[in-house]
């Protein structure tokens, strides 16, 4: 790929065989995943206040700062009021971008209803935002294609986010509104002023740069209707639901500018959340790159967010038998000694999902391991391998006690 990120994004936009392409492209290589591996979470500006001045817009603007929720001031990126951060204990894997999630609920609403299990039950005119972008490599302007695999960061969510010194990519908003949940996407212009709204999506060229080596690859911003392919977490429904905000998500400590705190007692306190039960009744999913725990929960947790909206009794994945949620019990319907039931060439020549003691014959990790559109899993967020991820997956693998002969 030659030329600049603007130059490419210009020539996008113009020639319309590449905006199909584009899409044909999504289709087979990303989706809105949601929720999103621990990348650093954003540093912002705490809410002043628990609701906006007025509800949110009943159109769909061209301009993501019509909404009300973001705005770049100053050369930061700040939260208006109202409009509060929020952190996950482990978060879906899309190509090591960093994402800022944040949630506002309307003017007088009541606030959102706790579940144990399922995503709390949002007001309409609550919205929703995920904004994706990159640390800069050292020497590279915020506008170019060079972006840094970076560590992550603690739950600090007080400091706004330094504009000269990260690539936005894209953001990302999902309104309820009367008829359900819309999901919408939009994209950063080079200033990193101000992001439209891009229903067709579009393509970023960019090099991730780390220590080992450069990887270049092209990341892929979704188009309006793409969304339902993480996020109709329910086949049959068809219904878009937010994926990140449940319980077991949400339960760990943030920092909203007054030392850390308990993220859901912050939520209560906000008036964002309705009551909660006794703290030791409310499920916490692991960290998947937390040492301490344990290397199960780490990896439960990691194949729960990333898989798991689709690999449930009811998402688009129910009909193959295998279901990822946390809570499912350790056996075949999470993939120990499961035979596939159609995987095609995504086997990989391997018999079972998860053979117990043999990472290298699991499909499990033949397909995470993959980034043919045809063998890949997940099959939709993703360009890249998600190497952490795989080592984790492979060592909890190793460690399983059983013989599927």
């Amino acid at each position: 790929m030659t030329g600049s990120s603007a130059e490419f994004r210009r020539s996008l936009r113009s020639w319309g065989s590449l905006v199909a392409l584009a899409a044909a492209i999504w289709l087979i290589a990303n989706a809105c995943g949601s929720d999103d591996a621990p990348e650093p979470e954003a540093s912002t500006p705490v809410a002043t206040q628990t609701a906006s001045v007025a509800p949110p817009p009943d159109d769909n603007p061209d301009l993501l700062s019509d909404w009300g929720q973001l705005s770049a001031r100053d050369g930061r990126l700040v939260l208006n009021d109202g409009v509060v951060p929020y952190s996950l204990n482990s978060a879906l894997f899309s190509d090591h971008a960093h994402k800022l999630r944040t949630v506002q609920l309307p003017a007088g609403a009541s606030p959102a209803t706790y579940d144990p299990a399922d995503v709390f039950s949002f007001p309409v005119g609550t919205v929703i935002t995920k904004t994706f972008y990159y640390p800069v490599a050292e020497g590279s302007a915020p506008d170019g294609m060079r972006v840094l695999r970076a560590d992550p960061t603690p739950a600090d969510l007080a400091d706004p986010l330094d504009l000269s010194s990260v690539r936005l990519i894209e953001t990302r908003v999902l309104v309820h509104r009367a008829d359900g949940w819309h999901a919408l996407p939009y994209v950063w212009d080079d200033t990193q002023t101000e992001a439209t709204l891009q229903r067709i999506g579009d393509l970023v060229p960019l090099t991730l740069v780390d220590d080992d080596a450069d990887t270049s690859f092209t990341y892929v911003v979704p188009d309006a209707n793409q969304c339902a392919n993480c996020h109709a977490t329910n086949h049959t429904t068809g219904e878009i639901l937010p994926i990140g905000p449940a319980a077991r998500h949400l339960n760990r400590d943030v920092d909203l500018g007054d030392g850390p705190t308990p993220q859901l007692v912050a939520w209560q306190d906000l008036g964002l959340l309705g009551d909660l039960p006794p703290a030791a009744d409310i499920p916490r999913a692991a960290m998947w790159d937390d040492d301490a725990a344990t290397i199960e929960d780490r990896a439960r947790a990691y194949l729960d967010i990333n898989c798991a909206h689709c690999h449930n009794r009811q998402g688009p994945a129910d009909t193959s038998g295998l279901f990822l949620e946390a809570t499912t019990a350790i056996g075949t319907e999470v993939g120990v000694c499961k035979a596939p039931i159609a995987a095609g060439s995504g086997t990989g020549g391997r018999l079972v999902g998860i053979a117990p003691g043999e990472p290298d014959e699991s499909i499990f990790i033949y397909r995470m391991g993959s980034i043919d559109p045809a063998e890949m899993m997940p099959e939709l967020g993703r360009s890249l391998v998600h190497d952490d991820g795989v080592a984790l997956i492979s060592g909890w693998i190793e460690g399983l006690v059983g013989d599927c002969g």
